[in-house]
């Protein structure tokens, strides 16, 4: 069991972003800002909408990290050990318990999301095949990214603001977009 403070458990259960630092594959550090779903416990899981992260990539590379609080009145940096999850049944209750976290910000349908959520688990718990609707909600999980940040060490009480999230690089964006290399026209 991971031992905290209660300010930590405090910020961890009302937040709904972190930042976390980790290595890119030329080594040099990067922090990006992200939802998470938090256990109660000793981790967090990072996810977010669906589709292809670059963040998920480097931290399978590079598994270490550091998570930052970005809410409440003190700053905690957190030491941890990130493992991307990949086989479905593996990531599906991780991700049931980050999309019920992320339905509870404020403005969001509650009562609509889990209708649907609930019927996807039950489908889930009844071993069905995953026809119809479910179709187009396993596509939609299964392109969800699910990294689960085990922590590693204490959390350290930091004083100011967490590292600034680290801006896309230009020379990268290029390589993948060439036309954006050529001036006007």
């Amino acid at each position: 069991m991971y031992a905290m403070s209660g300010e930590l458990e405090t910020i961890l259960g009302q937040s709904f972003a972190l930042r976390t630092t980790f290595a890119r594959r030329d080594g040099t550090p990067r922090t990006l800002e992200t939802t998470y779903g938090w256990s109660g416990a000793g981790e967090v899981v990072l996810s977010g909408f669906p589709g292809k992260r670059d963040w998920v990539a480097s931290l399978a590379r590079s598994p270490d990290v550091v998570i930052h609080t970005v809410e409440g009145g003190t700053g905690f940096d957190i030491p941890g050990r990130a493992r991307v999850l990949r086989d479905r049944e593996e990531r599906l209750p991780h991700l049931f318990a980050f999309v019920d976290r992320w339905s509870l910000r404020p403005g969001f349908p509650r009562r609509r999301f889990g209708f649907l959520l609930g019927a996807v688990r039950l489908n889930r718990r009844l071993g069905l095949p995953w026809w119809g609707p479910f179709y187009l909600a396993r596509r939609i999980f299964d392109a969800m990214p699910c990294v689960v940040v085990t922590f590693s060490g204490p959390a350290q009480h930091r004083m100011g603001p967490p590292p600034q999230v680290t801006p896309p690089r230009l020379d990268r964006n290029q390589a993948y977009h060439p036309e954006a290399r050529q001036g006007p026209g």
